[in-house]
């Protein structure tokens, strides 16, 4: 009895106009040319095969531990002086263990006090202890506090970095967790060449701040400290640096600066490079509504006050206040064509939650990356047409089918990567490979079942009915089991681990389809057509 096949054929020639679609989409003319254009549109190649820049980067988390007790130094100093508590200093003891904050000379009689206002306030993050005889106390930031301020930042710099590169214009970039190292961020960079350019703006932890002047230009730090009496305010900071405005000269000078910022890098919307009426490089700023409302609030309450521009730890620029400020302005200073460029760059982006270590760097060029390329794709051609030229000749006419259905595997794998936007790499390459190798496989079990069912006399309807069925369970294990492992290395690999991983799933779920669904349908055309007493060719 024969099978009306025309649904499934339908099935299957709609599932080929399908994914040719992915590889191709709609090409600009049917030549070569416009033909690999549009591949190339589609199947994004990876940095191996495309060429360009590659980085794992550490995250210094401890600095982001010191940054966060540094906001809460001045918390607690400004909170004891809401409450009129009396204090000597707010610090922290050892810069080894910056999660620790110590607070000394309370008044005894109001120890109570000052216990009653830490726990209310730090309790959820710190470890409150003290409060004996010393009348001081010990804030300890807890360790799933820490943890989730080290997380917190890992994924910040991610987003930092991910900006950063958005800005370079980089199509394509790769920047996530590296799974091999703990704090880890692993960048890869198609199409960069160079690569110092890259780590000096992604790199860059340079923050601009804008902070009260308390005092100074002082000459050097001596003559700070003497005019200080020799101790700087807990609540002050010395930072070195030219202002050039204040002083009439680019020489190095100290300044006292309030510690705490007015406004920082994570509070500008906006910046833009440029130049003021007397062609000095200058950045013209925006600030968030938030930010904006602050920044109104200060400068208002301190017209004629100076104020100092921070970047990058040196004062860049001190300048008087002639005016209220809102949410505008531009910062106008001695700055170099790149560090005007950067510096727009890291306000628009925002500041680095901590500082990266370089772990490994390294560029593939473009030229490797071609050679890549041809010699892979070599490869995989001339393993097809031998596979092919096996198949006809071991199987005959059987030959056809397996090699159809090859070919089929094939655009299927490259239409899933068209369509998913998967990167294909030169190990993804090697899983395109691999794939032809388990399609063979999967054709060879199924032929070698018929083969079976034929000596035992069957013919041909039933020989591929009970081929096929027998068959199926071993083809299906090998290729769950395969599947799984390539899961594994999904979730556990780095970039072209991950790119091998991805082809070899995808070619085995297309195998899936064609060795079995799309095999059996040629079988059962070419059965239809056989005359009575006739064997199938294999």
């Amino acid at each position: 009895m024969k099978k009306n096949l025309k649904n499934k054929i339908a099935l299957i020639i709609a599932v080929l106009v399908i994914f040719v679609y992915g590889i191709f989409g709609i090409p600009s003319g049917l030549s070569g040319k416009s033909l690999m254009e549009a591949m190339g549109k589609k199947i994004h190649l990876g940095l191996d095969l495309r060429g360009g820049a590659h980085l794992i980067l550490q995250v210094v988390v401890a600095e982001a531990v010191s940054a966060e007790t540094d906001n809460t130094v001045g918390r607690v100093q400004q909170d004891l002086r809401t409450a009129n508590l009396s204090f000597s200093q707010v610090y922290k003891p050892d810069p080894a263990k910056p999660e620790v904050i110590r607070v000394e000379g309370v008044a005894a009689a109001k120890s109570s006090d000052v216990r009653s206002l830490l726990d209310s306030k730090y309790s959820t993050d710190y470890d409150l202890t003290g409060g004996g005889a010393d009348n001081s106390f010990t804030l300890t930031m807890k360790p799933p506090a820490v943890a989730a301020l080290e997380e917190k930042t890992d994924q910040q710099a991610i987003d930092t970095i991910r900006d950063r590169v958005d800005s370079l214009g980089v199509s394509e970039p790769l920047i996530e967790e590296y799974g091999l190292g703990k704090n880890q961020i692993l960048v890869e960079l198609p199409g960069i060449s160079d690569l110092d350019e890259v780590k000096s703006i992604i790199k860059s932890t340079a923050r601009l701040e804008i902070h009260a002047v308390v005092g100074g230009p002082y000459k050097d730090d001596q003559e700070a400290a003497a005019s200080l009496g020799g101790t700087v305010p807990s609540e002050d900071e010395l930072v070195h640096g030219s202002g050039a405005l204040a002083t009439g000269s680019e020489e190095d000078s100290v300044y006292m600066l309030q510690r705490v910022s007015v406004v920082a890098g994570s509070d500008f919307r906006s910046a833009d490079p440029g130049t003021d009426q007397t062609g000095r490089r200058n950045v013209r700023f925006t600030l968030t509504n938030e930010a904006g409302d602050k920044f109104y609030d200060y400068t208002s309450k301190n017209v004629g006050q100076s104020m100092a521009v921070v970047m990058g730890g040196r004062v860049k620029e001190v300048a008087n206040i002639q005016s209220a400020i809102r949410d505008s302005g531009e910062i106008t200073g001695s700055f170099s064509p790149e560090e005007v460029t950067i510096l727009s760059k890291m306000l628009r982006t925002g500041a680095l939650p901590a500082s990266l270590n370089e772990i490994e760097t390294r560029t593939v060029g473009a030229s490797l990356g071609a050679d890549s390329i041809r010699q892979g794709v070599t490869a995989a051609i001339v393993g097809v047409l031998v596979v092919m030229a096996f198949m006809l000749v071991y199987y005959r006419g059987s030959g056809i089918n397996a090699d159809l259905a090859l070919f089929l595997n094939l655009v299927i794998l490259l239409g899933f990567l068209g369509f998913s936007g998967a990167t294909l790499t030169l190990p993804g390459i090697a899983g395109v490979i691999l794939t032809i190798g388990m399609g063979v496989d999967s054709n060879v079990l199924i032929f070698e079942r018929i083969r079976e069912e034929v000596r035992a006399g069957k013919g041909p309807a039933t020989a591929v009915e009970q081929g096929f069925a027998h068959a199926w369970t071993t083809i299906f294990d090998t290729h769950v089991t395969t599947i799984v492992s390539a899961g594994i290395l999904f979730l556990f690999g780095t970039g072209p681990v991950k790119g091998f991983a991805i082809t070899l799933t995808f070619g085995l779920a297309a195998n899936l389809f064609t060795a079995v669904f799309v095999s059996r349908v040629i079988f059962d055309a070419h059965v239809n057509k056989l005359k009575p007493g006739q064997l199938v060719s294999i």
